[in-house]
This record gives structure tokens, sequence and C-alpha cells, in this order.
């Protein structure tokens, strides 16, 4: 989808999908903090006189994003004016939610900014490029999840070689190189738990989702990229867990994860 250029100098770019629920447990599941950090990041929603005001997220160690909400109407729509990157101008993001018959919603997200030029085009497409991957955890934990206490971790690693030959390492490694949509999975040789069934593969881009019953009922999602302009591949394994327990498993397997990471991946790698 090609960026749209209105005559007032509004640039944008728009993601649709359905997912199921009611609105008001689609509203939970996107404006919420606990919501948002079942499939997203670890995110919350401040308060100012009693109204949401501002939404922070957390995408690891001193990489906080602000947003302020602009608009607010539940369970139907908000509007967030997100922080610029690179001398950007700010981005708005707004979420939309049409309820369908058949027990579902359309789910509208339009991320634009107001340019004299195409400039920053290319960076409009990334962002919806790389949001279209939290669309699909999100469409997953609405079917299988929806409303569970949930926790998450994210592992990150610098990778030698091409992107394609780092995707190839984590797939084997985890168990998933050579596996179809709907085909269960475990993770060989001894690592720590891990099984369940393949829900989404592809390698344009690099990119996958697992619907995991060890360590404990949740997603785990895989990925292989390289920054915007950059050299350095990266791999990213990341889990969300839900259920009464998830919180105290995840603080349980971060560490056995970390050390399976730092071995494939000798190098400096984070978690959050």
């Amino acid at each position: 989808m090609s960026v749209k250029h209105d005559a007032s100098g509004r640039r944008s770019v728009e993601s649709k999908f359905e997912v199921p629920g009611t609105p008001e447990e689609v509203w939970q599941a996107i404006a919420t903090g606990q919501g948002i950090s079942s499939w997203f990041v670890p995110a919350e929603i401040e308060e100012r006189d009693g109204k949401p005001a501002v939404m922070k997220l957390s995408f690891g160690p001193g990489m906080d994003v602000s947003s302020t909400l602009t608009a607010w109407d539940p369970p139907r729509k908000f509007v967030a004016q997100g922080e610029s990157w690179g001398g950007a101008p700010p981005v708005a993001t707004e979420w939309s939610v049409e309820a369908r018959a058949g027990g579902v919603c359309i789910v509208r997200v339009v991320q634009s900014l107001f340019a004299s030029t195409d400039e920053w085009d290319d960076q409009l497409e990334e962002a919806r490029a790389a949001f279209a991957g939290f669309y699909r955890t999100l469409q997953l934990y609405l079917t299988h999840f929806r409303g569970q206490r949930s926790a998450n971790m994210q592992l990150v690693a610098p990778a030698a070689g091409t992107v394609a030959e780092a995707w190839d390492k984590l797939t084997t490694a985890v168990g998933v190189k050579g596996v179809s949509v709907g085909q269960r999975f475990t993770v060989p040789g001894g690592g720590p738990a891990l099984s369940g069934v393949a829900t989404y593969l592809t390698e344009s881009p690099f990119d996958a989702l697992l619907r995991i019953d060890q360590p404990a009922p949740g997603i785990a999602a895989l990925g292989a990229y390289t920054f915007p302009g950059g050299e350095q591949t990266m791999v990213v394994l990341g889990f969300y867990l839900y259920g009464d327990q998830a919180a105290e498993t995840v603080a349980r397997v971060t560490p056995q994860w970390q050390a399976w990471m730092q071995e494939r991946f000798p190098a400096q790698n984070t978690a959050r």
C-alpha cells in the first residue's frame, strides 16, 4: 500500500484487519496498558484530570516512547500523537474499531504526518510494515488468550552473516526450520522448554509466529532483519505468556533463554 497524499500536506498509510471479539473486548486490547502489553510492548496509559492523556511504550532499557492522546472515544476511536524520529514531523496514529456480524471487528490503523515533500514517505511505509507483525500477534491474542493476564520477554542479538543466514540459524535452533503452518515443533538438543504449533511463517520479511504450550500457554515471535540504512544483522526471539502464572514463568525462564541466545549468537544481547 502506497503513501496517500492529501492536498493539505497530510501523508498517511493505512492498515485494516479483522479480529475476533466485541468492540469493548477489542478496545481493552488496543487502548489499555494491560491489553497493549499482551501483544506489543510493555505499555501504560496515564490519566490527567481523570481522563486518558498519555500513552507510554517501553521498547527496552532507555527506549521509552510517549504519545499524547488527542482523541479518545471508547470503544470506537483514539488518536495518539507520537514523538518524531530523526527530525521527522510528529506522527499521529489513529485506531478505530468497527463491529461486524459474526462476533468480529474491523480494526483500522492510520499513521500520518504533515510534510511539504516526500522526504518522510519511506519512513511511513517502514512503520506500517514493522507494525504488521504485531497486528498478527494481536489477532492471535484475541483468538486464543483474550483478557488473560500476560507477561512478555524479548531477546535481541546481533548476528554474523546475512539476514538469510541468521534466519536459517535461528529457525534451526528453535526447531521450526522446514516446519509448515499448522505443524508442531519443539526446541531440539535439550534447550529450554519450547513447543507448540507454527501459525505464521514468511521469509519476506523473515518472520514467524508460534502458538506455544511450553513453557506456558502463549505466543512466540521470531525475526531476522537489518537496521534501515545499516549493515548489522539482528535476530529477535520474543515471548508473550498468558495465565495467572505468566509473570512468574517469564522471570524463571528469562535467564535460560538469555544463555541460550548468547551461546548461539555469541555477542552482547539484551532482554526486555
